[in-house]
């Protein structure tokens, strides 16, 4: 018997073997009823038999095996990605995602060879059916991945929304413990609840900025008309301040005038001239260069130091990246590895870009931004 005609006059023994098999998924299988086990699986077995009638070409059958199969017709999804989409909502993991695709795999195989008996089974069917069994399991693993992801996005959305309340009451009542004035030693605790509470601050906006832009909404802007001169010399007299033992250069030349958002600005410096302190020499001094011209600012960050290899260079701007003598080192520095991504996102949200180069002189990072004349 052809392949195609066993898992439709068989699909009840199928399924009945697909719903024993999930409900060992523990603990995510547990209390849940006969449907929810066969989840779509109904569904999926029905695709793979039509997949199996269907004539195919060894050019298609080529095109299938690199992932560039038919598309959906009259459909947003197909069977493989609604399970996947429900099994992640169900708590499965995504190994166990895979065992029901090897598991039904297995089952409908042993069995149909079984019927098959005395005759050969045909291998153009086993081979088709491995083919539709591999293309429903890459759809059910993408839109797993792609569910779970977005679960957690909106997790730490969710997470950095909540902080911000005792937070900001950790800070408000320091400032208030250090305007009392009530002796050194409680002025120093207060100045230390400050500096920490600054430092968890900038750590949940980092974390806020890199969940909008895993969850596509960008980085926020609210653009204005400013002096780029005045605004990145604020930000620069904040970081001599906090950094009083490194040298920081700025440099400023041409028409700065233009329309940005002036706050996201001084993050995207700040960021930059962070990294630069952080792995530059620290016997040489970090170079700030703004230059404005008719159509564009270029703001470039310099310092000397060893040179960044080529690898990490080409991953520079990932999140969660950091340098190969950082690495590993998240609980002893004040930073989650988001700096220069959060500056990549900022550039691009105002339609700039940004770039790195190292060798064993220097150390750039150049931004070019357009100058716009209207918020």
């Amino acid at each position: 018997m052809r392949l195609a005609d066993f898992i439709s006059r068989d699909g009840e023994l199928i399924l009945a073997q697909w719903e024993a098999f999930a409900a060992t998924l523990l603990p995510a299988a547990a209390n849940m009823e006969s449907l929810a086990l066969r989840n779509h699986a109904q569904q999926i077995l029905l695709a793979v038999a039509t997949d199996l009638r269907t004539s195919q070409t060894r050019e298609a059958q080529r095109a299938k095996s690199l992932g560039r199969g038919p598309g959906l017709i009259d459909a947003t999804e197909t069977a493989a990605q609604t399970h996947a989409l429900l099994r992640a909502r169900a708590g499965f993991d995504i190994n166990q995602l895979a065992a029901e695709y090897r598991a039904l795999r297995a089952s409908v195989l042993r069995l149909w060879m079984d019927d098959c008996q005395p005759e050969a089974p045909d291998l153009d069917d086993a081979i088709r059916f491995n083919e539709a069994i591999d293309q429903a399991l890459v759809e059910s693993v993408a839109f797993f991945s792609a569910q779970v992801e977005q679960s957690r996005n909106l997790l730490l959305g969710m997470l950095g929304h909540d902080m911000r309340s005792p937070l900001q009451a950790i800070q408000m009542t320091a400032s208030y413990l250090e305007a009392l004035n009530a002796g050194e030693r409680v002025s120093e605790a207060a100045a230390r609840l400050i500096r920490s509470g600054a430092r968890m601050q900038a750590l949940l906006d980092d974390l806020t900025d890199f969940n909008r832009t895993k969850l596509g909404l960008g980085i926020n802007l609210a653009s204005t008309s400013v002096n780029l001169a005045d605004v990145l010399a604020d930000e620069l007299d904040e970081l001599r301040a906090v950094h009083p033992d490194r040298q920081i250069e700025l440099q400023v030349r041409g028409n700065l005038q233009g329309v940005w958002d002036g706050r996201r600005m001084q993050q995207l410096l700040a960021n930059l001239v962070l990294n630069a302190v952080k792995y530059g020499a620290q016997d040489t001094p970090v170079r700030v260069v703004v230059t404005g011209d008719v159509r564009h600012v270029r703001i470039e960050v310099k310092n000397s130091g060893a040179a960044i290899e080529h690898a990490t260079l080409a991953r520079i701007f990932d999140p969660l990246t950091r340098g190969p003598d950082h690495q590993g080192e998240a609980d002893r520095t004040d930073s989650l590895g988001l700096g220069l991504y959060i500056a990549s996102e900022i550039a691009k949200a105002h339609h700039g870009a940004i770039e790195a180069r190292s060798d064993e002189m220097e150390t750039s990072f150049s931004v070019s931004l357009p100058r716009a004349t209207e918020p």
